[in-house]
């Protein structure tokens, strides 16, 4: 019997890709191979033919995201811009997303069918990939209350369809069933005034281009909120606004943002997280919870391991 030829991928493979080119800190080493799938299918397909113990990565608009200058020694799967799908189901109050869709634009897109709830993903700078795997919240609201299924990949290219009842969710942290990732999620909304929600969101991005540093690359919020406080409180109290190593420094405009001037290194953004961590922690006896996630290899044994 013939061997059965492997079905032709259909998406874009690019091998030792920068991956400042996809990060909202505009830093990172290169990953070894870098996928954009064209649709789920194609990712499904591409997930069968990777080794089993190829090391996976899952990036979408690459914020939230430290990639360090030593680059990915593994496989990046890049979902923004492909696994872009948006659409009404037919019970006309819920929203479908694939992983791929910028969360602001859900927000905008549920307004204008006159559907409420996620005017809060207006101010989340990622995707909806990225805000199911982190429960990503944003002016009081989060991710997982408003979901009423997700759609999920294995690693051998097996879909399934889920209830949050699989995953036990928490502030910033989602844990469910091991190596699937997230490529849809289904939106339980409501119908209301799409005028008035289109209102909020405008007021939302207003005031957050008042109150964070968005003409700077950054990750979004560096720390999560300790219990009862704000982690932005905390480092302005410590003396740390503006201060800087290399390029990186904590933004002026909001002290949970660390902001890429321009000439900044991973390692120097490591570096700025680890000194702000032990400075809050020194003065004040509160250690901070990174929210950004950190990955790849460290090109300068200096950097600590955060």
């Amino acid at each position: 019997m013939p061997m059965q030829k492997q079905p032709a991928l259909r998406g874009v493979l690019l091998h030792n890709e920068p991956m400042a080119r996809h990060t909202t800190w505009r830093v990172g080493g290169p990953a070894r191979q870098f996928y954009q799938p064209l649709d789920a299918d194609d990712l499904a397909m591409f997930l069968r033919q990777l080794p089993e113990a190829e090391p996976l990565f899952w990036v979408g608009l690459g914020s939230n995201l430290l990639v360090r200058d030593g680059g990915i020694h593994g496989t990046v799967i890049m979902t923004s811009g492909t696994l872009n799908g948006l659409a009404v189901g037919q019970d006309a109050v819920t929203v479908r997303a694939e992983a791929g869709v910028p969360c602001a634009k859900v927000a905008r897109f549920s307004a204008r069918h006159d559907l409420t709830g996620i005017e809060f993903f207006a101010g989340i700078p990622g995707t909806v990939g990225g805000a199911l795997a982190m429960n990503a919240g944003a002016f009081g609201g989060e991710t997982w209350p408003v979901v009423r299924a997700v759609e999920t990949l294995d690693r051998n290219g097996v879909s399934h369809m889920r209830a949050p009842s699989d995953y036990q969710v928490s502030y910033r942290h989602v844990v469910g069933p091991a190596n699937e990732w997230f490529i849809a999620a289904h939106f339980n909304l409501q119908k209301g005034d799409g005028a008035a929600s289109m209102a909020q969101i405008k007021d939302l991005l207003e005031k957050r281009n008042r109150t964070q540093p968005t003409n700077q690359p950054s990750c979004g919020s560096v720390f999560r909120n300790p219990p009862g406080d704000h982690a932005a409180r905390l480092i302005e109290a410590s003396g740390l606004k503006g201060v800087c190593i290399g390029g990186a420094c904590v933004s002026a405009k909001h002290a949970n943002f660390i902001v890429n001037t321009g000439t900044a290194t991973a390692a120097d953004i490591e570096m700025l997280i680890a000194r702000v961590a032990e400075t809050v922690e020194r003065e004040h006896g509160i250690k901070l919870v990174r929210e950004a996630h950190i990955i790849g290899e460290l090109q300068d044994a200096k950097v600590k391991h955060g």
